[in-house]
């Protein structure tokens, strides 16, 4: 298999150079990287999931606001600001539900507006300047929730997860994959089991190749197997990502999450989900406020290359759910573990510096 390098990257200097993705909708059967050297391309490749993961989203979305803004570097400083106004817009539209796409954009609007007495050429460097610190930073938060979570699943000899967590969804080890990680470091012998994540199989395709390519033991399993899988006690903890995040502790991920948790609380086994502060909405209150993405109706129908379900069939495609804070054993995050999870803990931890 091929070693891959970060999912998100950038090439060459702020003047010319442009994001460098791994396109993850060819994975497993191919490994090929997608270059973005147009903001069309990049809006492109967030909509149609090249790149995929919250955090990862907004990695690429910050390299693509440097991509977009190329075109007005040697423009008064107004007009390069007004092209930055179009190009974060832009990308706004390109998915609603991860939250850090949102948060990153937000920080580059934010950079510019800081810095207007630069030039248009000097405020493009400054911005990829700070698309690179978010980079950075995405990486050093997947090392401190790998940390801050081990504790947690410490003398596990089996944990579930669901969806796409680790490098390809991040800059670094990823989130709930980063615990995962570490666990497997400290007990060669760890099993995870990753359900295959329907109906466009991140966990199949993504999560299990991950998984061996660390070398860390992976049974792949049907979603609707979870629960009996549980029964048999074949693991000890779930361990699941988010898009975003509630101020209640609500947590939208990929479609799915919210029967783990259900299916957990059941057979009472620890419900953990592990995402970066960049992941909370502290805007919205509960999960009910955030945006629920509603994908193609062929993402069902037409799920494995040919056609699965009649012509003309209704079909309902959330792309996420919500497992409520009632349900979550505890959120993990680089500032450290929340737990209860609760509106005040998750306040208190948030405005905390981290260790």
């Amino acid at each position: 298999m091929t070693n891959p390098r970060s999912a998100v990257a950038w090439t060459g200097g702020a003047a010319t150079g442009h994001l460098q993705l791994i396109d993850q909708t060819l994975l497993p059967v191919e490994y090929r990287e997608h270059s973005c050297t147009t903001v069309e391309i990049v809006w492109e490749a967030i909509k149609l999931l090249r790149v995929r993961g919250a955090p990862a989203i907004g990695v690429a979305a910050a390299y693509g606001v440097v991509v977009g803004c190329q075109t007005a570097q040697q423009m008064p400083r107004e007009q390069f600001d007004e092209r930055l106004r179009i190009v974060l817009d832009y990308l706004a539209g390109s998915r609603p539900t991860a939250v850090n796409l949102f948060w990153a954009l937000d920080r580059m609007g934010r950079t510019a507006k800081a810095c207007a007495r630069l030039t248009s050429a000097e405020m493009l460097e400054r911005l990829l300047v700070e698309a690179k610190d978010i980079e950075r930073e995405d990486r050093e938060m997947c090392s401190a929730i790998g940390r801050h979570g081990l504790p947690l699943v410490r003398g596990c000899s089996g944990i579930l997860t669901h969806c796409n967590t680790g490098g390809l969804a991040t800059a670094g080890d990823g989130t709930a994959l980063a615990v995962i990680f570490a666990a497997a470091l400290e007990n060669p012998g760890l099993q995870v089991y990753a359900d295959e994540t329907r109906p466009l199989l991140q966990g199949a395709r993504l999560t299990a190749w991950e998984l061996m390519q660390r070398h860390v033991a992976v049974t792949l399993i049907c979603d609707s197997m979870a629960g009996w899988v549980m029964k048999e006690d074949r693991v000890q903890a779930v361990i699941v990502g988010a898009d975003r995040i509630a101020a209640n502790g609500d947590s939208a991920n990929k479609i799915g999450t919210y029967s783990l948790s259900m299916l957990a609380r059941a057979h009472d086994i620890p419900f953990y989900v592990a995402a970066p502060s960049s992941t909370f909405d502290l805007t919205i209150q509960s999960g009910s406020q955030i945006p629920i993405e509603e994908r193609a109706s062929t993402e069902i129908t037409h799920a494995f290359g040919r056609q699965t379900a009649p012509a003309g069939c209704h079909t309902y495609n959330p792309a996420f759910d919500v497992a409520p804070a009632t349900h979550i054993t505890a959120l993990i995050t680089e500032r450290g573990v929340i737990q209860p999870v609760t509106m005040s803990n998750i306040r208190a931890t948030l405005q905390s510096p981290g260790k």
